[in-house]
Parts: structure tokens; sequence; C-alpha cells
């Protein structure tokens, strides 16, 4: 067994306001350190996890404070020098990986994946190197996959190994490769395994020899080996039905898509690279910045593991992470020389919303509350005209069940508020998010819809109307479903006047009826499809990252 000692300083308290000054002067920023910890007093308690957060200004750290504690079981405190796992936060080292690479000459962006993992299906068009690391494949997320096979994430010690097969056995992608953007954690998978194929080291090893050693970055490395002994390692938490807290920890051994085991103070040195080209030179910095084109020609802000965009009227390079009870969050502002690394071992923190309230006190004036209003002009519609377009409507490119309802004054989708720009207009002015109706209700008849994100490319949404199955239009889907590409059999049932579905380990759970043959359960949406005599001889079952998986009805 492996073990890496990281050097590390216990200091005696949980809170480090009360040893520090109450304020930290970096030359240009007095910050009042006294704000700045009540921003994390949710997470600064002994008996609970918390949070370690750093800050640079052109590169130099100028903050390092930990809150909450990195051990319930030793009372062991969190402070700038813990290990955590920041989630999604390294794709950016995995799209690093690959791109060193290309700079090598070794691969090429363009390049078809299947030239190095001939395992994969052909698609009949290529999907190439750039398209993974844009998340334009099409490729299903082979974690939703498992999940639907029945063994979540945390559930089973997955490795790439179990990653690829699940990949390979997809004869179908969620759409045709570079036609959409759709987030998929396979697609970084899969960078690490091409990355050890065409370097000949684990990528591991190649990650320490080209990115991790070369920036000092000597507390970090990748979660390859679950059972290895990291010295300093933080344990992630959540809550308890007793509203206490238990482990949740990433028993598994995937990396690329997530994995990094590392601290705040060396993600400041990787995001800092990113301004500066130390290593890797410029050509490095612009294809790390260097975002995805759709098939369309429309720009989408994920760029090499990067979100490129704004905050407050500021240009941002972010990416957000969450891994298990894990929590992370990197951000850098290059144009006023800010970078903010926030990890927290709390699986309740809100690490977007936490780095860039330490980000408002460092940016100061620079920020501005209306900035994403741009030029948008809010609107004044009718509670009565907003309530009229609320109802179900379907995705037409998945089929998905979407539900739009509304307070009064602006309309919500999934979970984002959308303001009235003209009673047929609403816009998500944090998103970026457009939602354009074909005209006004009329008649108690809701009209189509286009939703436009800058990931979204003009998406069509139909109202459906409300579906109230008999109990014999119920029975109509009972029967036995098999996909092959998730290794998965569905029993479809009617109990206590509802449909019901249960999987082979006897876990049910309840289906609501969204609109005709079609059913809703936890963010899934399951559609029946039948043959040219009525008969239903197949099920689709689509979600966020996995669009119309297909199940053989065999009985």
């Amino acid at each position: 067994m492996k073990t890496r000692t990281l050097a590390l300083l216990i200091p005696l308290s949980f809170s480090l306001a009360c040893t520090n000054p109450t304020q930290m002067d970096d030359g240009d920023n007095a910050v009042d350190l006294a704000v700045l910890d009540g921003l994390f007093a949710d997470f600064s308690s002994a008996d609970g996890p918390g949070c370690a957060v750093a800050v640079s200004r052109d590169g130099q750290q100028v903050l390092s404070r930990g809150y909450g504690s990195a051990n319930l079981e030793w009372d062991i405190p969190n402070t700038g020098e813990t290990v955590f796992e920041p989630g999604s936060v390294s794709k950016q080292f995995a799209a690093a990986a690959t791109i060193m690479l290309v700079l090598d000459g070794t691969i090429s962006l363009d390049d078809d994946i299947r030239d190095y993992i001939p395992e994969m299906p052909d698609y009949g068009e290529p999907i190439t190197v750039r398209m993974l690391v844009n998340h334009t494949s099409g490729l299903r997320d082979w974690g939703s996959i498992a999940g639907i096979e029945g063994w979540n994430r945390t559930t089973r010690i997955h490795t790439h190994k179990h990653m690829l097969d699940i990949a390979s056995r997809q004869r179908s992608l969620n759409y045709e490769p570079g036609q959409y953007y759709s987030y998929t954690n396979t697609g970084y998978n899969l960078q690490a395994v091409l990355v050890e194929r065409v370097s000949g080291m684990t990528f591991e090893e190649f990650s320490q020899l080209r990115i991790f050693g070369p920036l000092g970055m000597t507390k970090t490395q990748w979660r390859d080996d679950f059972t290895e002994i990291v010295k300093h390692r933080s344990v992630a938490y959540t809550h308890s039905e007793d509203d206490g807290w238990s482990m949740l920890m990433p028993f598994e051994n995937v990396h690329g898509n997530g994995g990094l085991l590392t601290t705040v103070g060396d993600l400041l040195k990787f995001t800092h690279n990113l301004d500066t080209g130390e290593v890797g030179g410029s050509g490095f910095v612009d294809l790390m910045h260097q975002q995805g084109v759709l098939d369309s020609g429309q720009e989408i802000p994920y760029a090499g593991g990067l979100f490129v965009g704004e905050y407050k009227g500021v240009r941002e390079v972010q990416h957000s992470g969450g891994t298990a009870g894990y929590r992370g969050f990197l951000t850098r502002f290059p144009d006023h020389g800010i970078a903010v690394s926030l990890m927290c071992n709390a699986g309740s923190a809100n690490p977007g919303q936490l780095a860039h309230e330490v980000a408002d006190l460092y940016l100061g004036d620079s920020i501005s509350e209306d900035a994403p209003i741009n030029e948008i002009v809010s609107a004044t519609v009718e509670a009565n005209q907003l309530n009229a377009l609320t109802g179900g409507y379907r995705d037409t490119r998945t089929g998905q069940h979407l539900e739009i309802t509304s307070d009064g004054e602006s309309l919500e989708i999934g979970g984002m508020s959308l303001t009235p720009i003209s009673d047929t207009e609403f816009a998500s002015l944090a998103r970026g998010a457009y939602l354009k109706f074909d005209g006004p209700a009329r008649g108690g008849v809701r009209p189509t819809a286009i939703l436009d994100s800058p990931v979204d490319d003009g998406v069509l949404i139909e109202p459906v109307g409300k579906f109230h199955p008999t109990s014999a239009q119920l029975r109509e889907y009972t029967g036995t479903y098999y996909s092959d590409e998730a290794e998965v059999t569905y029993w479809i049932e009617v109990e206590d006047g509802s449909l019901q579905i249960k999987d082979r380990y006897g876990d049910t759970e309840e289906l609501e009826p969204v609109y005709p043959d079609a059913f809703s359960q936890g963010g899934t949406t399951y559609i029946f499809r039948r043959n040219s005599t009525g008969r239903i001889t197949e099920a689709s079952l689509s979600q966020s990252r996995v669009w119309d998986l297909r199940f053989t009805r065999t009985q």
C-alpha cells in the first residue's frame, strides 16, 4: 500500500480568525476577515465538516483559511493544507494532459477517438478528441447508465474498465457528434485512457511529470486507487437522517472526470498558469480557453474543462464540482488578477455561491449587481397571462417532460427563473437563457416555445396535455422491459391504481403520468412506444445525461 506524506501543521483552533489579524491587506485591498469568516458561519463548527478557501492576486497567495472539521471522529480541523477532492474541477487537469499531447504533436484535437480507443462503437460519424474536451460528443454519461442499471456512483467500486465497458456497449448517442452540448463524464474518463495509451505512462505518472511537478503542486495526485493512504485528507460527509452527519466518500477509482486530491493552494498554482503559460506556453493557454463550437456555428462557454463567461460584469473562467460529499469551485478573474479556490467536505455546501461571495470582497467596486441584465429591459406581464403559459411541456429533442410554473411575476423551468421581457419572451439573466413563445396563449391553448442558452441551440418545447389513464389503460403498459445497453430489466406493474416500476433488487417507484404514453419519476421520463397495431413493444428512457435509451418489451 502506498503512503503519500504531505507536510502539514495543524492549528489548535477550528477558526483561524482568532489568531489572525482582523484585516488582510494584500497591497490593494483590505479585506475584513470577520466579514469573510461570517460567510462560512454554517461551516465553522468543530462538530461538523467545513471548507478551506484560498485567494491569490497576480499569482501570489494572499489568503488561506480553514473552517470546520476535516475528520469528525478525530476532531481534526480543516486548514489551508487539508487535502480535499474538488469533483469536476478536476476536468481542467484532464484537458490539460490531453492538450499537452496535442502540443507535443503526438495527437490532434481533430483525431477520431477510435484511433486510440477502438473499443468504442462506430457511430457513422467520427467523435473527435476535441468533442470529448468540449462535451459535444453526444456520448451518454456512463455513471448515469450505471445508475439506471442499479449501481449509482458511490455504491460500487467503479474503475475505468467498468466505464469503458458501459461506454462501448452504447449503440446510440444522445445526438449526432457536434450537434449539441451535453455534459458527460464519459468524455473525460476517455481522455484519461487516451493519455495513458498514447504516453505509455499511467495518468498519474504523466500528470506528475508534465503538470503537477513543474507547477510545484506537491500536495496533488489523482485518486486512481481509493485505498491508498493520503496524509491529511479530509473525510467527506453528508447530512444523516437524524440531522447529524454520516460519511459519504468516493469509493471508486475512475478519474479524469473527477478524482483529483489536492489543496486550495495547489489549485491556485494551476489556475495562475492559465494566465502565464509558464508550463505549456502560450499555445497551452490558448487551447485551454478555446471554446467549443456546435455544428450550427454557435459558440458554447465550455472550453478545456473550463467555463468561460462573466460574473457581475467581470470576465470569469471557472468550474464547479462535487464528488460524493466533497464540493469544489475554482474561479479566476483574468482582468483583475484575482483567483479564488474553495473546497468543502460538507455535501450541503454551495461552493459556487461561497467562492463568489469571497470574490466579491476582493473585486470590490469592479463588480456590478446590475451587470447580468446588460441591455435587457424587463416587462410587466399580468399574472393571468403568465399562468396561461404554465403547465407541462415536452423537450422535442429528448422527450423529457418539463414543467413551467409561475409565481405571478416570472416563469420558472427546471429551477431556472425567467424574467419577462415581453408577453412572449422571457430571460434568465443569470444564465443567459432565453425562452420565446410562438405567440400568447389563446383560448386555453398554449403555444410552443424555443429555449436558447449558451449551451442549448434552439430547443423546441411543445405543450402537452394532462394525462389521466384509466385502470385499463395502465394495464397496457405492464410487462417486462430489457435494455442490453444498460444490462438491466425493469418490471412495470399496476399497484394501488398507479403504475409502478420495479428493478431486480426489489426497489419500486411510482410512475407519474405526464402526457400520453409518458410517465415521470425523479427527473427521468419513461416513454412507451407502440407498433403499427397500437401494441406497446418498447420503452424509452430520457434524463439529463442520457437521451432515448431503449428498452425492448420481452413479456
